[in-house]
C-alpha cells in the first residue's frame, strides 16, 4: 500500500528507472539476477534496486559530482 505521504509521480519515475536499470547490462542487473537466483522475491529485489538508485542520486548531489559508470564487472 502506498503511504499517504508518498509522492506518486516520484515513485513511478523511480520504478521506471529501476526497471530500466535491470534491463541493461550493468551492476544493478547483476545484483538483481544474483538476488533472484538466491531465492529472493522479485519485487523485494526491485525495491532494493530502487533504494540503491536513491542512494547513488543522494551521493551525487551531496558530493556535487557527475555519475561515472566505470565499475569493472568480473
Amino acid at each position: 500500500k502506498l503511504s499517504v505521504f508518498a509522492d506518486k509521480s516520484m515513485k513511478s519515475v523511480l520504478h521506471l528507472a529501476a526497471m530500466s536499470a535491470i534491463r541493461i547490462n550493468n551492476d544493478l542487473r547483476v545484483y538483481y539476477k544474483r538476488k533472484v537466483a538466491e531465492g529472493k522475491a522479485k519485487m523485494s529485489v526491485l525495491n532494493a534496486v530502487r533504494n540503491k538508485i536513491i542512494h547513488r542520486i543522494y551521493a551525487l548531489i551531496k558530493n556535487q559530482t557527475i555519475y561515472k559508470n566505470d565499475l569493472v564487472l568480473s
